[in-house]
């Protein structure tokens, strides 16, 4: 089973420490000294910090070769600090979520549900019953994940559900993606993937990250996640 965890920042690949050295870097010696501080948790939390690289994000839109974790986590990062969320580890997990869904067959549920609709959360619910425990916290997981990536990048998408097909609205939404983070946060399947942390903060403050996302993908995502159906 697959299972999302917030390690971006752990991943860094060659082209992403390029782009942070040609954006960082004014000589080759700094630029020697800042591949080694990317070694180090602390200093390259520090560095991922600095607002020039989302400056270059910006400037150099049409030739970026980063990772597509760098690049989310990036913009996450940014968008956190501007509303006051500093929890790094939230927001690299949200950043290694988009990372994720901005590939389509990853929106779908990782437990086969053979009656549930792929955007239907009563459904995936539903179909959940008579799981057993890994497969539990893996749809309530994907619930939360799925709720927040639609509330967070298409809210315009729930709207229109909700005005021509009578489909729920953002409350519901986000109703149920505090409450299956939640639920999966208290599952022992959480604490095996280091993710019961991450889970708590996301059901506890679900509105404000969504209000975050919503500000990241109005300023600076046009077309780098798939739309659903």
């Amino acid at each position: 089973m697959k299972v999302i965890r917030p390690n971006c920042r752990e991943h860094l690949t060659g082209k992403d420490v390029d782009f942070i050295v040609s954006v960082l870097a004014a000589s080759a010696k700094e630029a020697g000294f800042l591949t080694q501080l990317l070694t180090d948790d602390e200093s390259r939390d520090r560095v991922l910090d600095n607002n020039r690289l989302i400056d270059a994000i910006q400037d150099r839109a049409e030739h970026l070769s980063i990772s597509g974790q760098l690049y989310f986590y990036l913009l996450v990062r940014h968008a956190f600090q501007h509303l006051g969320l500093d929890d790094r580890a939230v927001a690299d997990y949200v950043a290694e979520l988009l990372a994720e869904f901005s590939e389509a067959p990853h929106l779908a549920c990782p437990v086969s549900l053979p009656n549930a609709s792929p955007e239907c959360v009563v459904d995936m619910l539903l179909a959940m019953q008579d799981r057993n425990a890994e497969e539990r916290f893996a749809v309530s997981a994907h619930i939360g994940n799925y709720t927040l990536f639609m509330t967070g990048l298409y809210p315009e998408r729930i709207a229109a559900r909700r005005q021509h097909h009578g489909a729920p609205g953002l409350n519901y939404y986000e109703t149920m993606g505090c409450r299956n983070y939640d639920l999966a946060s208290r599952s022992p399947m959480a604490e095996k993937y280091g993710v019961s942390a991450v889970f708590q903060d996301l059901a506890s403050a679900f509105h404000e990250v969504r209000i975050a996302l919503n500000r990241m993908h109005e300023q600076f995502l046009f077309h780098s996640c798939p739309v659903p159906g």
